[in-house]
């Protein structure tokens, strides 16, 4: 656990510049077995110190893999002199942010740690389950990640605090031969905010989860390629939450709208059907705890939810202090960055789409000719809004009712074309915990919705 050192630097801020000290620590603990061999065993830590300075329109700033007294006032030191050297290049001088009031955050949760011989034997054990339940595989791996970042936040005219997101999954693949003899794989993930003993003290709940994957995977050994074209499907709230977060999300970061993504000046506007909201939460999600609550950013910036579309309207972006004081919005808590030398940018927390009134049964019931899209393991999508995704797992629906499972395919289109085809929404929403987003730095994020019902271009075989 970081000792606070960095409190009492408040000193050495100088007065008329707006100053962020940070000092974090990422810790890493990874484990991975393939087919009974342990093949990869390592845990490391790294830690730091940087200073952000705003002056003028123009930003200061340092690093340093040091965490001292000492090296928090040289790096302040460094970071206002980048500061002003920059200013004097800088021909469009801004006034200062508003000051958003002096408070103290800390997140409800510290980070515990455990032996790496633990981690391993949990990976052992459930690797021996899956060998002696299902002989059938051709492959299988488990694998364990941990990764905690644990920040102190020091600002001259914002909140301070102590905040630290424990973090933590277990990841399944299975493979087993198709109908027609070729290999074919699925893979699920459980875990979240959190640490290990509080999510596999217990491992039936995973053993469920394994049951339900291989299930699936010998679905799919008999399955059928997908036909091709525009379809009617039922996105299972992996998918739906994926699409929120890569094809939406994104375009809604102010720092990308300022650089030309298809929301921009769009405020306002019908972008979706009515029966769509989208909301990333800061902390708290109904009466529980948000998969990973953020409690303060790395600007001082307390964390608030950011409504993004509401009812199919757009009604928001997310902001740092930078692109809140230029759109005239307030800043919600979006500015992270993954490790102490990175700058912080604007970053999604808990982004989902809010929950309908309709049970999947009945959307899977209504239609007559289609498909439900379980799982998704990578895609891409761009400021246009234009996506395409991998689909791993799924079914026919035919006549109302699940039919054979399908082999790999691809789902594209345009997110807001997307969005204004649905017309139904199921009740229930369910996270993925255990994202990560590759925006410029990686990145920790939660996304998850309920299952929709839309219009959605498969790419068949």
């Amino acid at each position: 656990m970081l000792e606070d050192i960095l409190l009492k630097q408040k000193s050495l801020f100088e007065t008329g510049l707006q100053t962020v000290l940070r000092g974090q620590e990422n810790r890493y603990r990874s484990v991975s077995i393939q087919n009974g061999n342990l093949i990869g065993n390592s845990r490391s830590e790294e830690r730091g110190i940087c200073s952000r300075v705003y002056l003028g329109g123009a930003y200061g700033f340092a690093s340093t893999a040091e965490y001292s007294e000492e090296a928090a006032a040289r790096t302040i030191k460094a970071a206002t002199e980048n500061a002003r050297y920059l200013g004097k290049y800088n021909t469009q001088k801004k006034e200062p942010y508003p000051s958003l009031g002096s408070s103290y955050v800390t997140s409800p949760r510290m980070i515990i740690d455990f032996e790496q011989k633990r981690i391993v034997e949990l990976c052992k054990e459930i690797d021996a389950h899956i060998e002696k339940t299902y002989p059938d595989l051709l492959s299988r791996s488990v694998s364990y990640n941990e990764m905690t970042m644990e920040k102190i936040i020091v600002t001259s005219d914002a909140a301070d605090g102590h905040v630290a997101y424990p973090r933590c999954g277990l990841y399944v693949k299975m493979s087993k031969k198709s109908a027609d003899g070729q290999p074919i794989e699925l893979s699920d993930a459980i875990g979240g905010f959190g640490h290990m003993e509080e999510h596999f003290a217990d491992l039936s709940p995973l053993y469920e989860k394994i049951e339900k994957l291989h299930k699936q995977l010998c679905d799919k050994a008999e399955g059928v390629y997908a036909e091709a074209g525009v379809k009617t499907v039922i996105l299972h709230p992996d998918v739906a939450g994926m699409i929120a977060h890569e094809a939406i999300g994104h375009t809604v970061e102010a720092d990308l709208v300022l650089g030309g993504s298809v929301a921009n000046g769009r405020i306002g506007e019908q972008v979706a059907s009515d029966l769509v909201s989208i909301v990333d939460y800061a902390h708290t999600f109904r009466d529980g705890q948000a998969p990973l609550p953020v409690y303060l950013d790395d600007e001082g910036v307390v964390a608030k939810d950011a409504v993004l579309i509401e009812n199919g309207i757009l009604k928001g972006y997310m902001h740092d202090r930078e692109s809140a004081d230029r759109f005239g919005a307030e800043p919600c808590g979006n500015s992270r960055g993954y490790i102490f030398s990175d700058e912080p940018l604007i970053r999604m927390r808990n982004t989902t789409v809010l929950p309908g009134k309709d049970t999947l049964e009945d959307m899977i019931a209504s239609v007559d000719d289609g498909y439900y899209l379980i799982s998704t393991n990578n895609g891409q999508a761009d400021l246009t809004g234009e996506f395409m995704f991998g689909i791993t797992s799924g079914y026919e629906i035919k006549n109302g009712k699940l039919g054979r499972a399908i082999l790999d395919t691809t789902v594209s289109g345009v997110a807001f074309d997307l969005l204004k085809t649905v017309d139904m929404v199921s009740d229930t929403v369910t996270w993925c915990p255990l994202g990560y987003c590759g925006k410029k730095q990686m990145m920790p994020v939660s996304m998850g919705g309920p299952a929709i019902r839309c219009k959605i271009s498969i790419g068949g075989r």
